[in-house]
């Protein structure tokens, strides 16, 4: 019987998601998972050096080697097969998953997005397109959402929302860094404790 449930974090970039899903680890926010693993498509991600400094396993395979998505796919799959990973987080990572992928870790794979889905999503939604999009729309209140991941680009069910206010002379910049101080780097932390809590419990019934 697992006591942690095995998780990987697959990145592209600065990985400063990741590093908020390792500071929680640090402090014990996150009992039912431990961070085994961080994959990323993109060999010069920060995310990787944040990765070793905490001492976690990475692997690259990077889009510039393997072009062919449906390649790297199968591989990032057999790797995270091999390691008995119990949970994946994506977080920040630029490819998008097959639903070969996402089947074979059905209920298993959890995201963040930069809004309060369905608000500002789909395909051609990320980074700072989503708070370009808020501002042109001129909403007052925007946030993050962590959701389990399909083969609809932001279509899985909902795990954990946060709402962030939108302010007087907000540019897309500084919106990025609010709602992710404010609402990403609170969420995803808590969303993997409650999907492998969750797996722990179903193993025990």
């Amino acid at each position: 019987m697992l006591k942690q449930v095995p998780v990987a974090v697959l990145c592209s970039g600065g990985g400063t998601n990741l590093q908020a899903i390792l500071d929680s680890a640090a402090a014990g926010a996150i009992p039912s998972g431990e961070v085994v693993l961080v994959v990323s498509d993109n060999a010069s991600a920060y995310a990787l050096e944040r990765a070793a400094k905490a001492g976690v396993e990475t692997a690259v395979f990077d889009r510039k080697v393997i072009s062919d998505r449906r390649e790297r796919e199968a591989r990032i799959l057999a790797l995270l097969q091999e390691r008995k990973i119990g949970l994946v987080v994506l977080a920040g990572f630029m490819t998008i998953l097959s639903e070969k992928f996402t089947r074979a870790f059905e209920n298993r794979i959890i995201n963040v997005h930069p809004s309060l889905i369905p608000s500002f999503c789909g395909e051609g939604y990320y980074g700072l397109k989503v708070h370009e999009a808020a501002l042109r729309r001129g909403v007052k209140v925007t946030g993050a959402t962590v959701h389990f991941v399909n083969e609809v680009c932001d279509g899985g069910p909902i795990i954990l929302q946060k709402a962030v206010c939108v302010e007087e002379g907000d540019t897309p910049e500084t919106l990025q860094k609010r709602v992710m101080r404010e609402a990403e780097w609170q969420i995803l932390p808590a969303a993997a404790e409650l999907v492998c809590k969750t797996i722990l419990d179903e193993q025990e019934r």
